[in-house]
């Protein structure tokens, strides 16, 4: 497990991997804020706490008759199942809130989301637990498909958002495209989750799915070189892939994406890490980083939005206790009969800051 020093996550990683190393089946997740000093008022008010989770299979409660692969076994399980469903949304919402010294993400982006609703209950199950009326998500931004899975990214933030802003990409792809606006600083969020590898093995789909990032996000920045951009997602490929190195214009050199030029390069915060060497954020037979996170140049020029690269966390500690291999710890589906956790993969987050 990756341990990182001085911040917020790393003490959420430590005081879970306490509590996995106790045998425990269901530990209870520490709130941070009893285990971490909050800042001070400025900082709380500039720096903001970004994260990216597939949530496995996150349906609603309505029957909607979905016959697709992969959809027919979920469609109508929480609308028969209110128990589950429940329990489905107290796991998620655990994990979430552990996260930022018990405030959870400021901007969450998950994917594997069936429909709005289904993001709604999240948001909703979320709020339910804050006491701060301050800390309510206030938004969920999302751009519902109708091909092939009917699953779909989706943004649930408290900060202020551009909501007529909000685009997808037409049916076919699960792309949503968010605008959330702090102090006059724009941030845009163009979150994704790509053709798996498991139900569709043709690398196309997943190099179809970075043309289309990366056509709207370099549409973006040729308006706008300094434009504060973040493209995140479950890609079903890792960094070193064509998809994601070719297709997607991504690489890990910071000076060479500080450089710019005449089209978009995006520096991938996972570019460098190592699957194999602990960084996983997803386990299929083997460890794969397929949930990343990459920003554009005006993400590195110290106005407006800025990324600390150096933050990048995978939340590893939300394994099952007891697993050699500290692979994510899944929900599962209904007939699942090991003890449920969170998701199949682990959330991935980073640190953002405003410059005034």
């Amino acid at each position: 497990m990756l341990v990182p020093c001085n911040s917020r996550i790393g003490v959420l990683l430590v005081a879970l991997a306490g509590l996995m190393l106790s045998g425990c089946d269901n530990p209870a997740l520490p709130e941070l804020a009893q285990t971490v000093a909050p800042g001070s008022s400025t900082a709380l008010q500039r720096s903001y706490l970004f994260c990216l989770w597939n949530v496995e299979n996150l349906f609603d409660d309505r029957d909607d008759n979905r016959t697709a692969p992969g959809d027919k076994e979920f469609d109508d399980l929480y609308a028969r199942r209110a128990d589950l469903l429940q329990l489905k949304l107290d796991k998620l919402t655990q994990a979430i809130l552990a996260m930022n010294g018990g405030k959870g993400p400021d901007i969450l982006a998950v994917v594997e989301v069936e429909s709005l609703r289904a993001a709604q209950l999240l948001q909703q199950a979320l709020n339910a637990k804050l006491t701060d009326p301050a800390l309510r998500y206030e938004h969920v931004l999302m751009k519902e498909v109708t091909v092939g899975r009917h699953i779909a990214p989706a943004l649930i933030t408290r900060l202020p958002v551009i909501r007529d802003r909000t685009r997808g990409y037409g049916s076919r792809f699960r792309i949503v495209q968010a605008h959330v606006l702090v102090g006059g600083h724009e941030l845009i969020v163009i979150a994704s989750h790509w053709t798996s590898r498991v139900r569709d093995g043709n690398t196309k789909g997943r190099a179809d799915y970075a043309d289309q990032v990366y056509g709207a996000a370099n549409a973006i920045h040729k308006s706008n070189p300094a434009a504060d951009i973040l493209v995140c997602g479950d890609f079903n490929d890792g960094p070193n892939d064509a998809s994601v190195k070719q297709h997607l214009r991504s690489t890990s050199d910071i000076p060479a994406v500080r450089a710019g030029g005449p089209s978009l390069r995006l520096l991938n915060l996972l570019g460098d890490k190592d699957a194999a060497a602990g960084f996983g954020t997803h386990y299929y037979s083997r460890w794969y980083i397929f949930d990343q996170i990459l920003v554009s140049p005006g993400m590195l020029d110290g106005a407006g939005w800025s990324c600390d690269t150096g933050s990048v966390r995978a939340v590893q500690a939300l394994a099952r206790p007891g697993d050699s291999k500290k692979r994510p710890w899944r929900f599962g589906p209904e007939k699942h009969t090991a003890p449920r956790g969170y998701s199949d993969h682990f959330p991935v987050t980073v640190e953002l800051k405003i410059h005034p």
